[in-house]
């Protein structure tokens, strides 16, 4: 009892003397979102008082009975560097921090994949001149570690610390983030809008959309419930199997059963698994945006069918846990590629283009740059910058075109299928006569059809029309993994993958 006492008081005794500390996401060189509240937090010693001084702003905060502080500093414009000071029982001090624009990246591999490429044969396109010119003093990284969490984590795993974009720190950096900050960042000061840029790179590869999304979003919508049906499966199979063992093992060796406490395999592809260890950390930090890469994992799984419902209840869900309601979120439509055994990434990127409905969204297509043997494009540039342009639109108000040709609707009349699209200024083909149309009559089978652009109406629309089928009441593009399809408009953006069939209403 005396031994038991005395731990005791020597844990009661480190409790009291828990230094002061901030979340790993916080470092020298970082950037803090400009023109909103400055949200800083951390731990100590419950009941400590906790002063922050940032740019000649100070503000106190007291600890809870947990240990936990947090503490908000006045919006403040682009600028720095400046310097973060928190004082308690110790004192921390971050230098060379900027006030700016703060953009989360997130997805799979073709958003994770460094500018130095996967080694040792998927690189990226000119990548040792990208790396030797990659010096932005006012463009930070912070690069964090691969982790996956049963419960919504408050720090994430392990990171280097923010860094300034140079050589070194870029070539192990996600490729579209960095080509994305790049042409932002030049963009905005061509505008006289000198504005440092701040990119954290969250990224896993082959994960999947629901395990970057919360447990609440997902076990709150019905429609979403088959994304446990396999994993609910799996987890009482394997539950069944290991409480009979160890009972069997303790009746053999001590007559008695003991206590068995099963956890749930922490793979990448757990649902909510990477949302609590990489995303949640970072909620309570004021962001400008997100731009998201990811979706093939999805199709190689066939969970394309889910895919509608579950990329904007991911959206939703991430707006919903940063407080920011319409917060801005990119993303970019899968490309093209043939070497995969699964038919369905014209269906995945029509259920992209369909998270368009909601407000503040944007997507770069991409379907003109992929390689139909390699399921990472080399050409991340053209990726960052279609990102970018959605950027400058959609956040920063600049009058450009920034989306290729969106379907809007179609109709059948005379034989034929009329097709009106969005974004469709200066319609034209590249590589000669349009390609990538199908059309289906009311059985629904999709044969290759004839199309041209209707230059005699608006301008806006295509006629599609097939002599095989004599009355069509269905058309779709760029459906196939690898499509030969060659519509853009006047800003030479490509023609998004759609099709005006309701999948969900097959029979």
């Amino acid at each position: 009892m005396k031994f038991r006492l005395t731990l005791c008081l020597f844990a009661a005794t480190l409790t009291t003397q828990a230094e002061v500390s901030l979340p790993k996401i916080f470092s020298s060189h970082m950037v803090l979102q400009r023109d909103m509240p400055i949200h800083i937090w951390g731990s100590a010693t419950p009941g400590e008082s906790i002063t922050a001084t940032f740019h000649d702003l100070t503000n106190t905060a007291t600890t809870d009975a947990t240990g936990r502080w947090s503490l908000y500093l006045p919006p403040q414009p682009a600028g720095g560097p400046y310097t973060l000071t928190v004082r308690g029982s110790n004192t921390i001090t971050y230098d060379d921090i900027l006030l700016g624009d703060l953009w989360f990246a997130s997805g799979q591999s073709n958003m994770e994949m460094p500018l130095s490429g996967f080694d040792p044969h998927t690189q990226i396109q000119n990548a040792e001149k990208e790396i030797a010119a990659a010096s932005y003093p006012n463009i930070r990284l912070l690069r964090i570690e691969k982790d996956s969490a049963d419960y919504p984590a408050e720090d994430v795993k392990a990171t280097t610390g923010w860094s300034p974009c140079t050589p070194e720190s870029a070539k192990t950096f996600s490729a579209v983030a960095y080509f994305f900050g790049r042409d932002l960042q030049k963009a905005l000061a061509d505008k006289q809008q000198h504005i440092p840029i701040g990119l954290i790179d969250s990224t896993w590869g082959g994960t999947l959309a629901e395990a970057w999304t919360s447990l609440d979003t997902l076990g709150s919508n019905a429609s979403l419930l088959p994304v446990f049906a396999a994993r609910a499966e799996k987890m009482n199979h394997e539950t069944t199997e290991i409480r009979q063992d160890a009972l069997d093992k303790a009746n053999r060796e001590q007559g008695k059963p003991v206590a068995i406490r099963w956890h749930p395999d922490p793979d990448s592809w757990r649902p909510a698994g990477l949302y609590n260890a990489m995303v949640a950390p970072f909620t309570p930090l004021p962001i400008k945006g997100v731009i998201w890469y990811q979706g093939e994992a999805n199709s190689v799984l066939n969970t394309v069918d889910l895919y509608d419902k579950l990329l904007p209840a991911l959206i939703q869900d991430w707006r919903q846990h940063w407080a920011q309601g319409n917060l801005p979120f990119l993303y970019v439509q899968i490309s093209a590629y043939a070497s995969t055994p699964q038919e369905n990434w014209g269906e995945l990127r029509d259920a992209q283009r369909k998270a368009l409905s909601l407000v503040n969204t944007g997507m770069a297509v991409t379907i003109d740059i992929g390689n139909e043997y390699d399921v990472h494009p080399a050409n991340k540039q053209t990726v960052g910058e279609r990102l970018s342009l959605l950027a400058r639109r959609l956040v920063y108000n600049e009058d450009l075109a920034a989306s290729g040709p969106l379907f809007r609707l179609a109709y059948p009349d005379k034989g034929a299928m009329h097709v009106w699209f969005d974004n469709a200024a200066g319609l034209h083909t590249k590589n000669g006569a349009l390609e990538g149309f199908e059309v289906a009559g009311s059985d629904r089978v999709f044969l290759r059809a004839n199309a041209h652009i209707d230059h005699e109406a608006s301008g806006d629309t295509v006629i599609v029309a097939s002599p095989a089928i004599p009355n069509p009441q269905y058309v779709r593009y760029a459906w196939p993994n690898f499509p030969q399809a060659n519509l853009y408009n006047g800003a030479n953006l490509p023609a998004s993958t759609f099709t005006s069939l309701q999948l969900s209403a097959q029979p």
